[in-house]
């Protein structure tokens, strides 16, 4: 199930349609405010993706 990148919910099924796709990647979110915020500023929410990516590969 994929999770919010904005609120970290885990995104039900049923929500599925609320998505977009930023820099060849494809996310999904609970609510169609949570994608507004992402849509406003995703590069705010990229860049705690891909730091939390690196640190996890410095282990």
């Amino acid at each position: 199930m994929p999770v919010d990148p904005v609120c970290g919910m885990n995104v039900p099924e049923e929500h599925m349609a609320v998505c977009t796709t930023y820099k060849n990647k494809h996310y999904c979110f609970c609510s169609d405010v949570c994608k507004e915020e992402f849509d406003y500023d995703p590069e705010m929410y990229v860049a705690d993706e891909e730091a939390a990516m690196e640190s996890e590969d410095a282990l």
